[in-house]
């Protein structure tokens, strides 16, 4: 074990000396700081690993047990195998369209985000490349897609794992039991709820086992927003293809579709109709339908969107905060009943009670109607920005509270004025005495009528600008493609 830390960057090293910080592990030293201060009193304040020498490091990691240095080179061999397939781009005559693929999906920015798993941690398993080159050769491809049900205790589990391979035959269709209570097997999403797992005995580890199997010998693997689906089998792949990260929209280079959206735009048909629950199989089929189609039309055209418009700025956006961290992403939808084009921005829950995203709209027009639609009490936040004390009634029957808020200031007077609940409108005015007082403006109803009006033709002018600009960039896509001089 030993050598594989001898021959480690010194980058790698200091990864592994943050991570024994991060788990409080020590070894026969001590920890990191107790190292220092035994083999290097000069400048031990200076606990940065990376302003060591990489002498040093090696030191203290080799102070660790046998057992806890597997653990130190399943990182390095990790490590190697990620620079190998950074590199292997220079190999452009080894490139296969679907390698290219891979590629993609690694150079997009989501990928050093999503795809850093914890894979040293307890219950994660990792694949293996085997001979590298040879892996690199391999064009089995594999789609991917999981169901989540919320547990007792906080946590998500696995409760239902699809993969099928690019002739979109079934290799593996499978109930998971949790192995431990479930809260809310969250049915109108998922499609199962607690009859569907009687006598079910498949878990986690079976799933994995199943996994690594069929993913040996360098498979390709794919999904949609597939770093959630290996986040929930815990399983770290690196020969990956994202359906998020391969296509390219006009003038919406960091724009993340969903599935259903996804399928409208580049198949013409969408994965689900409106209020139906998720289809495991169906959206694994459909995320390699999505590669096969984007092999079929090429590599970087952008798409132009045509019967499917596509959010532009943050005016097309409302804020979503407070939400309880054990509320999925997927149960915002319910903000916005019959509105199938708006898409939940993922959000990493860090370990607090509550997160934020964002929902993505059409357009601006489309997002301010959206939040006129939304039933809540009309506040403002410290920015004088309109919110909305939302409560939303959850698949499970559950309630829970949280606050949708436009991105922009936007003085609604008008819906103020209406608001039976809002107090009234003050300003500071100047009596005759010189001194200042607040006093309540009454606008007359003509101007109340007039501020409506502006407002409906400010909002028709956005539409106009937003479609012409949409119109434009459709004609610079085919002006690109036709006329390559």
């Amino acid at each position: 074990m030993g050598k594989a830390i001898d021959r480690a960057s010194k980058e790698v090293l200091a990864e592994m000396v943050r991570l024994t910080q991060r788990q409080g592990l020590k070894g026969a030293a001590g920890g990191w700081k107790d190292f220092l201060q035994c083999h290097d009193k000069k400048g031990s304040g200076l606990s940065d690993p990376i302003r060591r020498s990489r002498e040093l490091l090696v030191d203290f990691l080799q102070t660790f047990t046998k057992e806890q240095q597997k653990v130190f080179n399943k990182i390095i061999r990790r490590n190697n195998d990620h620079n190998a397939m950074k590199q292997f781009k220079d190999f452009a005559h080894l490139e296969s369209p679907k390698q290219r693929l891979v590629r993609l999906t690694m150079e997009h920015p989501k990928y050093t985000k999503e795809f850093c798993f914890p894979f040293y941690d307890e219950g994660w398993v990792t694949t293996h490349l085997g001979e590298f080159f040879e892996a690199m050769k391999s064009e089995t491809m594999l789609a991917i897609d999981c169901e989540m049900a919320l547990c007792e205790d906080g946590t998500e589990a696995v409760v239902k794992v699809c993969v099928v391979d690019q002739d979109l035959q079934v290799k593996l269709d499978q109930l998971v039991n949790p192995m431990k209570p479930v809260a809310d097997y969250r049915t109108n999403i998922t499609g199962i709820d607690s009859k569907d797992l009687e006598g079910v005995t498949c878990s986690l580890a079976d799933i994995q086992k199943s996994l690594k199997k069929l993913l040996s010998h360098g498979t390709i693997l794919v999904g949609h927003s597939l770093y959630n689906d290996l986040r929930a089998v815990k399983v770290d792949h690196l020969r990956v293809i994202d359906t998020v990260c391969i296509f390219k929209f006009v003038d919406l280079p960091n724009f993340s579709p969903s599935l259903n959206t996804l399928c409208k735009v580049v198949l013409g048909f969408p994965v689900r109709n409106d209020g139906e629950p998720h289809n495991c199989l169906n959206d694994a089929q459909a995320a390699m339908k999505l590669v096969l189609a984007k092999l079929e039309h090429g590599y970087e055209d952008l798409i132009v969107t045509t019967d499917v418009e596509m959010p532009r700025c943050d005016s097309a956006k409302l804020l979503l905060h407070n939400i309880p961290v054990e509320i999925p992403a997927q149960e915002l939808h319910l903000l916005f009943p019959g509105d199938d084009d708006v898409t939940i921005e993922s959000a990493t829950k860090q370990r607090v009670e509550s997160y934020t995203t964002c929902a993505v709209f059409r357009s601006p027009v489309q997002a301010d109607k959206a939040f006129d639609k939304v039933n809540g009490n009309l506040t403002k936040d410290s920015a004088g920005r309109l919110q909305k004390s939302v409560s939303l009634k959850l698949g499970s029957g559950k309630t829970t509270q949280l606050y949708v808020r436009k991105m922009t200031n936007d003085p609604d007077v008008s819906k103020m004025l209406r608001d039976e609940n809002a107090e009234p409108l003050q300003q500071q005015a100047i009596d005759g005495n010189g001194s200042k007082r607040l006093k309540t403006c009454s606008y007359p109803c003509d101007h109340v009528k007039e501020i409506e009006k502006l407002r409906e033709d400010l909002r028709r002018r956005e539409e106009e600008i937003f479609n012409l600009q949409k119109a434009l960039a459709q004609v610079k896509s085919i002006c690109d493609r036709e006329l390559p001089c």
